[in-house]
């Protein structure tokens, strides 16, 4: 009998920079909500109700949509213990999973390894973005790095096929002698041949794809855009990742215009590509985490909010068990950790959930434990 179950995929989309959670997932039915943000704030009468407690962002309104038809999962006061408030730090402590000391390994780079352990398929893993994340990172784990899918690919700048193939040629021979030279020149080489085979392929999905659905001219819109792409090109990738611009969650100043500018682009990037796969019937087996390195601190500081600790996560997916996960964390101000929202779920727990209910791995060498996990899978 021929089987006709997909293999599941993971979508990784990260707000670099500190999203404030208390502007996003709003607490409006606590009075100290509006004690602590005089500046800052969302107007009640404008919060997106999810309970008579807490809603979303108005700017969320597409996000709102996917949650009220039961497809998304909020993880509520999503973070990790002795908090750090260094971007660096804390997005490190993310990708690999390592809170007291210093990771050589991102989580996603040993998922890929687990999911192709014979590295049969370079494109297991893809990332669209500049440079490669941490959480990609694995010694022997080829991971494709993309800035502009419709322009992927090596020497794409000369325009003659013939002169193209020959230079392709000359440029696959560099590499080809390194191997068996040594552990280094071996990596070179290997790294540089998967690089020629990945942008071989990928540069075929854009051809391949049509779609009703518009996505936004911003940055993750046409990531996700990307991502769906490569994923409806049926190329077996089965992890996807893409970041927000550079530390553009990071409003120290002018929050109010810039946080609804971000999550108004982002929510609309993330209701576009549900809606894309399911046009497609291929969203069945996607789920898409959304996660930021950090909260943002519970009093404004005039005109935005300054690094915080615990923070908020979405799971988002038509196999995603919608609702809320954990406890929003208390306001009180003997409740708070140094002016912080307390963590109330321990961000390896939710990746934990992640890799064994959905991708069928084993998390602990993964995560570097036993996590408690969460029901939304």
């Amino acid at each position: 009998m021929t089987s006709t179950k997909k293999d599941p995929v993971l979508v990784v989309l990260q707000l670099s920079g500190g999203n404030d959670a208390l502007n996003t997932i709003i607490p409006y039915g606590d009075p100290l909500y509006l004690d602590n943000r005089p500046n800052v704030r969302i107007p009640i009468g404008q919060v997106l109700p999810i309970n008579d407690n807490i809603g979303f962002n108005p700017a969320m309104a597409p996000m709102k949509r996917l949650y009220d038809e039961g497809n998304v999962a909020i993880i509520q006061g999503v973070g990790y213990p002795t908090p750090s408030r260094s971007h660096f730090r804390s997005m490190d402590i993310w990708h690999t999973c390592e809170p007291d000391k210093v990771g050589d390994e991102g989580w996603l780079g040993r998922a890929v390894r687990d999911l192709d352990p014979s590295k049969e398929n370079v494109l297991t893993g893809v990332n669209f973005g500049r440079g490669l994340p941490r959480s990609l990172v694995a010694p022997g784990v080829p991971v494709a790095s993309v800035g502009n899918l419709e322009t992927y690919g090596v020497l794409t700048g000369i325009e003659l096929e013939e002169q193209r193939t020959k230079a392709l040629d000359v440029f696959s021979r560099v590499y080809s002698p390194m191997i068996g030279q040594g552990p280094v020149l071996d990596y070179f080489a290997q790294t540089g041949l998967d690089a020629l085979e990945g942008a071989d392929i990928l540069s075929t999905a854009p051809g391949m794809y049509s779609s009703s659905v518009e996505y936004g001219g911003d940055t993750v819109a046409q990531y996700m855009r990307n991502i769906a792409q490569v994923h409806l090109a049926g190329l077996g990738t089965r992890v996807l990742y893409t970041t927000a611009p550079y530390n553009s969650f990071d409003t120290h100043a002018g929050e109010l215009a810039n946080h609804t500018r971000l999550w108004t682009e982002t929510s609309h990037a993330v209701a576009d590509f549900y809606d894309d796969l399911k046009e497609h019937n291929a969203g069945d087996n996607v789920v898409l985490l959304v996660f930021t390195e950090f909260g943002r601190r519970v009093h404004d500081n005039g005109s935005g909010t300054d690094h915080g600790s615990g923070g908020v996560a979405f799971v988002v997916g038509e196999s995603v068990n919608g609702g809320l996960y954990g406890e929003y964390p208390s306001l009180e101000t003997e409740k708070l950790l140094e002016g912080d929202l307390h963590f109330n779920n321990d961000f390896r727990g939710l990746y934990s959930t992640l890799l064994e209910r959905w991708m069928g791995l084993d998390a602990q060498p993964i995560v570097n434990g036993a996590f408690e996990q969460m029901d939304f899978i």
